[in-house]
């Protein structure tokens, strides 16, 4: 069973592989391999090293928009930082939502699917991202290398090209 998905330009790749396999929830088919990823999502998961890696581009950018855009504030400030932060959401919902990854993520080659596979909608992008915003969720990890903010929204980070 075979299903196409959309890549980041809404285009759908005919030749894609085949993520929608599932196994039953405790994992006892094919469990998890050395590397994170659990055939019980629609593809591998994404490892923490990578993940930190695109949350730290994407707050970089922020940081830089937030410097080229309010230039009166100082850096470090309370207007500051409250400006980069508004930034960094705005930038991984938009982009999360749209294409499935922040600028972060689409430059390591990661995309964020529902558990079963497809888009997320906006309403779990926009709650996914205030948890990343408050970072203890996104910091503590399940068994599979999900964070909370995942959890939350039955969502899972990919590694599709794997």
């Amino acid at each position: 069973m075979s299903e196409a998905y959309p890549d980041c330009f809404g285009r759908v790749n005919s030749a894609a592989p085949d993520y929608g396999r599932r196994v039953p929830a405790n994992g006892a088919a094919a469990g998890a391999s050395a590397a994170g990823s659990s055939s019980r999502y629609p593809g591998p998961v994404a490892g923490f090293g990578r993940r930190l890696g695109a949350i730290f581009i994407d707050w970089l950018l922020a940081l830089g928009m937030a410097l080229l855009l309010f230039r009166s504030a100082a850096y470090g400030s309370a207007e500051s930082q409250i400006a980069t932060l508004s930034l960094f959401a705005l930038e991984v919902i938009v982009l999360t939502w749209l294409t499935g990854a922040s600028f972060g993520q689409r430059i390591l080659g990661l995309m964020v699917v529902r558990t079963g596979g497809g888009r997320l909608s906006l309403w779990r992008v926009a709650v996914r991202t205030v948890l990343i915003c408050l970072v203890i969720p996104a910091v503590v990890l399940d068994s599979d290398g999900r964070g909370l903010h995942d959890r939350a929204v039955d969502s899972v980070v990919l590694r599709p090209s794997a």
